[in-house]
């Protein structure tokens, strides 16, 4: 039997929220330009993120938008929400590399933080999250939603 990656590989993107429910992303490699969500890539030979980078950007995507969606119904302040995933990834008994979990931190400021602590969105907004409903049957997607000074405002529970 293979033993596995004794060491956890990691990437780190963020989502910067720009206005309605639009965001740029940064990837976290060299010379890779921000792109905005839902714009495709060039293909004229530029490089783009890979497929792992683009999935995290997706869960990360989704359960923002969700929860702005769930507090502003479409009209979220611009600039209220950052999000950072964080990829981590193994090799598998066989040596490939797999996505072990995506913890994700969604951070709110001002009017949005004082909307949430009034609303259930808390509570639901991560069920209306398609990615990351989808890709916890496979994974841990672990989130975190926490204020500008870094305290936790909800954290989703641990998979049993």
């Amino acid at each position: 039997m293979a033993e596995t990656m004794a060491e956890d590989n990691q990437f780190t993107i963020e989502l910067k929220h720009l206005e309605g429910l639009e965001f740029r992303v940064r990837f976290d490699q060299e010379n890779m330009e921000e792109i905005l969500v839902g714009k495709p890539l060039s293909s004229s030979g530029g490089s783009g993120p890979n497929a792992s980078r683009l999935l995290a950007a997706a869960a990360a995507n989704c359960l923002s938008a969700s929860l702005l969606y769930c507090i502003g119904k479409n009209e979220p302040p611009p600039g209220s929400l950052r999000t950072r995933a964080t990829c981590h990834l193994h090799r598998n008994e066989q040596g490939r590399t797999r996505i072990q979990r995506i913890a994700i931190t969604l951070e709110v400021n001002g009017a949005l933080e004082q909307a949430l602590r009034k609303k259930r969105c808390l509570e639901l907004y991560e069920d209306f999250s398609v990615v990351t409903a989808s890709l916890r049957q496979g994974f841990p997607v672990d989130v975190c939603v926490v204020n500008k000074q870094g305290e936790t405002l909800h954290q989703s529970p641990l998979p049993e």
